[in-house]
């Protein structure tokens, strides 16, 4: 061989190397050699609640489907955020987190169009959910979400938010006159329970049960699974109404450059992962309120609370009292939007 065509067989070499390496650097080009050892799963709530049920599920399966290539540690508390709950869409776009489960209220102040959820008394029933989170809208805030810096991949549930307190059962919007209320901090929760005269409060999860404990607050707005979970009888909360006024989806997902770092047949495993993992969290956090003679309800009463439930009439007193809320709401979350999901519950089957 000449020294000219050494030459450029080494070039021809170089530039398959280089070539090589430009490859590997392209998003989804990834191999086990690129995977973490660990991925960081942020959750609010731990494995004893459906909601970090449903996230010690999804990470099982993945793992399992995987062979072990994408081990998945949960994080309850929000944790890797130091334990603020509005902080955590940024985080996990920012890559502090890599994958969650979330919460429609923790990251509606980042992303406005996930205020729908909570816009008060949207939804009447669990069919109205479904209507919206299986449906078109459900398919919409996924593109929202996916232009707002994360990947989408599944619906889970919190629940509908019913209200409790240490004083007196509330059947009608005068009761709530002065009460103080935990809220999560979100601006809308605020302005719904101000329009019902109550004082809400702004706290997170983990100040909420001292501060029940010893009546800095009177009372507090959560799913029944967290009420029975979190043994909220135990801290004061002896009257329960269940108002049905908004219900909190979650949802699946996960950072875009840990999701562009797994090969393309890793990233369907997790993605049916999440949505297998969602259908069984759903199922979870509606137990014992679906079935006809909602055995939850009973399981609490027998622990000495007063569960009121409100008359068709009552409940519209309620409505009327926060209509102006939702419709100063509908215009940022988007009029478009609000009225795409109130045909879709119009039509819902139920």
């Amino acid at each position: 061989m000449t020294k000219n065509q050494t030459s450029r067989l080494k070039r021809g070499l170089l530039g398959l190397a280089l070539s090589a390496v430009a490859l590997a650097a392209l998003p989804g080009a990834a191999n086990a050699q690129t995977y973490k050892a660990e991925y960081r799963m942020s959750l609010v709530l731990g494995t004893a609640f459906p909601w970090g049920k449903g996230g010690e599920l999804w990470a099982n399966k993945v793992r399992e489907r995987t062979q072990g290539r994408i081990n998945i540690k949960l994080y309850p508390g929000v944790s890797l955020i130091q334990g603020d709950q509005t902080r955590e869409f940024s985080a996990l776009r920012q890559g502090v987190i890599d994958m969650a489960v979330g919460s429609t209220i923790n990251w509606s102040p980042q992303v406005k169009q996930l205020n729908l959820f909570s816009l008060p008394f949207l939804m009447p029933d669990f069919a109205a959910v479904d209507s919206l989170t299986q449906g078109e809208v459900g398919k919409n805030l996924f593109k929202v979400l996916d232009q707002a810096g994360v990947v989408p991949l599944a619906w889970g549930e919190n629940g509908y938010r019913e209200i409790s307190n240490s004083k007196m059962a509330i059947k009608k919007p005068e009761d709530l006159k002065g009460m103080k209320i935990r809220v999560v901090g979100s601006p809308l929760f605020l302005d719904t329970f101000t329009a019902l005269g109550a004082n809400p409060t702004q706290m997170s999860w983990a100040d909420a049960q001292p501060a029940l404990a010893s009546g800095a607050v009177d009372g507090q707005e959560n799913p029944m699974s967290i009420f029975t979970a979190a043994k909220l009888h135990t801290v004061g909360q002896k009257h329960l109404t269940m108002w049905g006024y908004i219900c909190d989806p979650l949802v699946f997902v996960v950072n875009k450059d840990i999701w562009n770092s797994w090969t393309p047949a890793d990233r369907e495993i997790v993605r049916q992962a999440a949505i297998d993992a969602g259908k069984e969290e759903i199922a979870i956090a509606r137990k014992g309120l679906v079935e006809s003679d909602k055995p939850l309800l009973k399981e609490i009463s027998g622990l000495g609370v007063t569960i009121t439930q409100l008359s068709p009439a009552e409940r519209e007193a309620f409505v009327k009292a926060t209509r102006p809320v939702f419709d100063k709401w509908k215009v940022t979350v988007g009029a478009d939007l609000v009225a795409q999901a109130e045909k879709a519950i119009a039509e819902r089957k139920k």
